[in-house]
């Protein structure tokens, strides 16, 4: 026998939706959206059209959009009903809400004013292409989307050059051909990528290669949809700390030989070398 759904309690809902496949919707999320007070929207549209899909009714209960361009007139509005008891579920228009959507001043607003705000996690297209890439996930840095302007996108480059993490950035079709180039001008042609498109949908693609490869091809065969790309970290970057530092916390937990081969892996370095360091860290 299902277990009986209570009524939310007063606060706002961050409710993570589909990237693509309607089905990648959690239940909780569902139940969020079912049973809330009030909906808020980046996309009514699209949130009316995932809510018809699972057969949620929105019956007289409120529909509001809210994004970039009407935040500063709706978030008042969204705060008093919070203010007066009611439940808000903030839903974005694709993915995890806060990850590059307009919800972070809804929230840190609603943070200010001492009211209550709950996570509905789900979907997210930087982690599905993080995930996917078969680069190394042990530490990333989600970037966003690079400015549109020459100078402030290659400046923005050059400061991602040497972060020792795996690079998330989100792309227009449109631009990707510039950005790997400037990437393979930038952060270096022999450097590992993937481009990922039209996650968890019917054409979805991973192009894997080094992003002079990935250059070219995208040349030659233009991407299409949404596309997140994935960089390696610079590998020629990390210094001898670094290593020792991820052995010393990797031998807490590991053996000797399978810390070694763990922090190798990360850090692309020869496993003799890094064994041997594991070695006089043992004796120490």
């Amino acid at each position: 026998m299902p277990a009986e759904i209570r009524p939310l309690a007063p606060g706002l809902y961050l409710v993570a939706t589909p990237i693509g496949n309607a089905r990648d919707v959690t239940l909780r999320a569902l139940d969020i959206l079912a049973l809330a007070d009030v909906i808020a929207a980046e996309d009514t549209r699209t949130t009316r059209k995932l809510m018809d899909i699972h057969g949620i009714r929105l019956s007289d209960r409120p529909l509001i959009a809210y994004h970039d361009h009407n935040g500063p007139s709706v978030r008042p509005r969204l705060l008093e009903m919070i203010r007066e008891g009611r439940s808000v579920a903030y839903a974005s228009d694709a993915g995890t809400p806060l990850v590059a959507d307009p919800g972070f001043v809804l929230t840190r607003e609603t943070v200010a004013a001492g009211l209550p705000v709950t996570g509905a996690p789900g979907p997210s297209a930087a982690l599905a292409a993080l995930s996917l890439s078969g680069l190394p996930s042990d530490r990333f840095l989600f970037a966003g989307f690079l400015p549109s302007a020459a100078g402030p996108r290659r400046a923005a480059l050059t400061e991602l050059q040497d972060v020792p993490a795996t690079l998330v950035l989100f792309e227009s079709p449109k631009r990707c051909s510039r950005t790997l180039r400037e990437m393979s001008d930038i952060l270096g042609e022999e450097r590992q990528a993937a481009l990922c498109r039209e996650l968890t949908k019917k054409f979805e693609e991973v192009r894997r290669g080094s992003l002079a490869e990935l250059a070219a091809g995208v040349s030659d065969d233009p991407p299409r949809g949404e596309v997140v790309l994935v960089v390696d970290r610079n590998r020629a970057a990390a210094s001898a700390e670094d290593m020792e530092a991820a052995l010393k916390e990797a031998l807490q937990t590991m053996r000797v030989k399978d810390a070694a081969n763990s922090v190798a892996e990360a850090f692309g370095l020869p496993k003799r070398e890094v064994y041997q360091a594991a070695l006089r860290l043992g004796e120490m």
